[in-house]
């Protein structure tokens, strides 16, 4: 009973936040600095270490494609499954993980922080709300970067399938074929469908992230927790909204 009301609790502190900060969303053009930061730090801090990834994940997709497909004589559509696979699929869900963990667990740990050390507290006093303040642009952050870098991410993961393709002897299909059966089977719906799914993840890690943060009390301790439980929620949210929304775009 009691991680029930738990639950309820975090959750409906999260959907009171998250209304907090959008009744905020007239101030926006004065917290489009904080915007730019925290896009700055989400996006292209993030984005090597998305490239190293990505680029991999398409490279194995390609390498057990074409382990796959040559006893069935259909090299030819590698393309097409690494296409599909990283548009709909793992392009956005890899963003999303590295985002929970990279940028959500460093949101929890600031916040958390400033809930400890009362800082929190003294925005308030000031009649600053930290919806606005804090969680607004990392929000906005987010929505503007997901996007970005799902379709960059795309883009990586193709041009490492492509490599493997040009250049591991069984395969072989060139990385023209490769990129002709992508072009022949990935429609831009399936990139639009994979930036959807980007868009919802991205918001559901941050208003975790922030709403976990803001919940904190206690020391130093719970602040480690605080980053442990966002980073696992935001797991376990992922994975779970990918399944719902993979049927709804089916």
């Amino acid at each position: 009973m009691n991680r029930i009301h738990n639950f309820l609790d975090a959750f409906g502190s999260g959907i009171v936040m998250t209304w907090r900060a959008f009744v905020s969303l007239p101030s926006a053009p004065r917290i489009l600095k904080r915007v730019a930061e925290q896009g700055y730090f989400a996006g292209y801090t993030s984005l090597p270490i998305i490239s190293v990834l990505c680029f991999f994940i398409g490279a194995v997709l390609a390498l057990q494609a074409g382990i796959s497909l040559r006893d069935f004589g259909a090299k030819e559509f590698i393309g097409a499954l690494v296409g599909e696979s990283m548009a709909r699929e793992l392009g956005p869900v890899m963003v999303a993980i590295l985002l929970a963990g990279r940028v959500g667990s460093a949101t929890t740990a600031e916040l958390a922080s400033m809930r400890v050390n009362s800082e929190i507290d003294a925005l308030i006093t000031m009649n600053i709300p930290p919806e606005r303040l804090l969680v607004l642009p990392r929000l906005l952050a987010v929505l503007l970067i997901m996007p970005v870098l799902t379709i960059l991410s795309n883009l990586i993961g193709w041009f490492g399938g492509a490599v493997v393709c040009e250049y591991v002897d069984f395969i072989g299909i060139s990385g023209a074929q490769f990129f002709r059966a992508l072009r022949e089977f990935v429609s831009v719906q399936d990139v639009l469908d994979g930036i959807i799914k980007a868009e919802v993840f991205g918001f559901v890690i941050t208003i975790i992230a922030c709403n976990t943060g803001l919940r904190t009390s206690g020391g130093p301790r719970e602040i480690g927790l605080a980053v442990t439980k966002s980073v696992v929620l935001s797991l376990v949210a992922i994975l779970t909204l990918d399944y719902f929304i993979t049927k709804v775009l089916a």
